[in-house]
């Protein structure tokens, strides 16, 4: 070792081997001390719809440990129960919708349909719901974007189902679904045009009669609840603002089964239908639609049938998305994929996919099945977030889905509802009809769910109390 003078101090000079030997020993020093461990990457899961099903998943799933992507031709949530409300203007459209951007930037939302699902790839191919960009929207078509594709890991299918016309010609063109809240704001105008259409001096008293006959096809809780909150607004904004043409309105029902409401006990179905026949609402059950036009429909039981507004409720049709797959065994009469106890989708060779769940209306867990309603929906998608988390966690769980029936309800005018849970061994209250229903309707269906947020939670209580005093708004625009 030699020492060598710099500046006036003296200073070591090593061995050209010691200074090499002590390189490498500081470097493999800075290596130890700043190397740090990989971050795991998150897995992809991607949910399908914005529905009681899709919005639970969302809702409830751990974002942190999840990389959520949610694909939906909405950017909101539908809560259903208010749909038949807001069609009357007893509450106002946003009441009865979530956004689902909400939960962003958390999670990665698209406002598209889902066309295409590759089980082998794990890609998905979509088209936007929203008219192509830098075009005349006015003539621009929803659906004729550039298509995309996303990539997953997981994936919940959520994408619900449409409404069942039955290949009956002309709903689609002439009649109102009930599903969404855009479909709520077409009946509430469409309501209110009639009206306004035979208050014309130039119109006779039977174009008056016809224009003002409001048909409703189908027998359960959605057509039920729609034709009840009409009457209640015929007795008193209409009745109040159109006194002579209130008279003149009518409000039918029509079912090709022999009795409405058919998932409901007996003696709450005739309670309803004795309501509904002292408040002059029309019940036409075993009674078939064969064609419907502009301004009327053909009922084979009756002939023509001249209508202001067609409410049509007869139940759902395949998701043409559930119907394009094929790797999966469906249900021989929703022709929804089926499931195995942990909502996982069941191959046609009787395999399960692990990393593939059906929710809500599209899927149906195989030997027991469930109704398509708002209720097995939402626990299944409870359900899943809780099995989702686990996995996550590399937690596995083994406890299969056990739907617990909460009870049925259903609105049926002038401050009266029937409530049905007979089919719960554990019931505190087996049936019910009248004002303590409706209560029941109102604050545990409509206000006390865990699904509205804090402010629809304000919101619906204060617009019915608003429209209790005021009464509800009748303007069309």
């Amino acid at each position: 070792m030699l020492r060598a003078p710099l500046g006036g101090r003296t200073c070591l000079k090593l061995p050209s081997q010691a200074v090499g030997h002590l390189n490498a020993t500081l470097k493999k020093s800075a290596s130890r001390n700043f190397a740090s461990s990989a971050v795991p990457q998150k897995e992809r899961l991607l949910i399908l719809g914005s529905g009681w099903g899709g919005y639970g998943v969302l809702r409830g799933v751990d974002k942190k440990r999840y990389d959520v992507t949610i694909v939906s031709p909405n950017n909101y949530f539908n809560f259903t129960p208010l749909l038949a409300s807001c069609a009357v203007g007893t509450l106002e459209f946003r009441c009865a919708i979530e956004p689902v951007r909400r939960y962003t930037p958390q999670v990665v939302a698209y406002q598209a349909w889902c066309d295409k699902i590759d089980f082998q790839l794990r890609t998905v191919q979509c088209m936007p719901a929203t008219p192509p960009p830098f075009k005349n929207t006015s003539t621009a078509n929803v659906g004729t974007g550039t298509p995309f594709t996303l990539r997953w890991d997981k994936i919940v299918l959520a994408a619900g189902a449409y409404s069942q016309t039955f290949g009956v010609p002309g709903v689609k063109e002439h009649a109102h679904f009930l599903k969404d809240v855009k479909d709520a704001r077409a009946i509430r105008i469409r309501i209110l045009e009639c009206f306004e259409q035979a208050m014309q001096p130039t119109l006779s008293d039977v174009d008056r009669r016809n224009l003002l006959n409001f048909c409703i096809v189908g027998g359960g809780p959605t057509g039920v609840e729609f034709a009840s909150e009409l009457h209640d607004l015929l007795h008193a904004e209409i009745a109040d603002h159109y006194p002579t043409l209130a008279k003149l309105a009518k409000i039918t029902i029509y079912d090709v089964a022999p009795n409405i409401l058919g998932s409901f006990d007996k003696t709450l179905v005739e309670y309803a239908e004795k309501t509904f026949s002292r408040d002059g609402i029309s019940i036409l059950t075993s009674h078939h639609v064969e064609k419907v036009e502009a301004g009327k429909m053909f009922v084979k039981e009756q002939g023509e049938v001249p209508f202001g507004l067609l409410v049509w409720s007869t139940g759902l049709a395949p998701n043409p998305l559930i119907s394009s797959i094929s790797e999966f065994k469906k249900d021989a009469k929703t022709k929804s994929v089926l499931t195995d106890e942990h909502l996982n989708l069941i191959k046609t060779d009787g395999t399960v996919h692990p990393d593939v769940w059906g929710i809500g209306d599209c899927a149906q867990i195989e030997d027991a099945i469930l109704p398509a309603t708002a209720q097995v929906a939402n626990q299944k998608a409870q359900y899943l977030v809780k099995k989702l988390n686990k996995l996550a966690q590399d937690k596995h769980s083994a406890k299969p889905f056990k739907f617990e029936n909460q009870g049925s309800l259903a609105y049926i005018g002038d401050w009266k509802a029937i409530y049905d849970n007979s089919g719960k061994e554990d019931k505190i209250i087996s049936k019910e009809s009248g004002r303590v229903a409706w209560l029941l309707w109102r604050f545990r269906s409509a206000y006390f769910t865990m699904t509205l947020s804090w402010r629809n939670k304000i919101l619906v209580p204060m617009y019915w109390f608003l429209n209790w005093i005021f009464g509800r708004d009748i303007t069309r625009f």
